[in-house]
């Protein structure tokens, strides 16, 4: 079953269920998926799913910090459900423990040495983890291993 149809079921289900913030986080998945279709003019695959997924996840945790640095502690629980549903979608996340393993399997191939070096780093890295671990997670073990 495509991640697009998986979506369609779990739509009608949340609709059955009365479930109101999966079913407003599917809607707003699918809509976004519907745009980029009309855009690219194209049928979507899993992967451009995943991408749309991953970019609605990170502006829910942008949104996440503001609210919590507003005290806004209603919109944070209503975030961090949001959050909760696309997470359910997104393939398992590496830990950070995994993406140091492969920050420095990357290192070891690319001979990058210094923060100069790490454009290069970084374009090599992505690729590996893109869709199972966050930028900016990447980016902070990156600096660290860096040092």
């Amino acid at each position: 079953m495509s991640l697009t149809e998986r979506l369609t079921n779990d739509m009608k289900q949340a609709m059955k269920d009365k479930d109101k913030v999966r079913l407003s986080v599917i809607r707003m998945i699918r809509t976004a998926m519907k745009n980029l279709e009309i855009n690219e003019q194209r049928e979507l695959s899993d992967e451009d799913v995943i991408n749309v997924m991953n970019r609605e996840l990170k502006q829910r945790r942008d949104s996440l910090q503001a609210f919590e640095a507003g005290g806004r502690q209603d919109l944070v629980e209503e975030a961090t459900a949001e959050i909760q549903v696309l997470m359910d979608y997104l393939p398992q996340q590496l830990t950070e423990d995994e993406i140091r393993a492969i920050v420095q399997e990357t290192i070891a191939a690319t001979g990058a040495a210094s923060k100069a070096d790490m454009g290069k780093l970084m374009g090599a890295l992505m690729p590996k983890v893109k869709g199972r671990a966050d930028g900016k997670l990447v980016n902070q073990v990156v600096t660290q291993e860096l040092q």
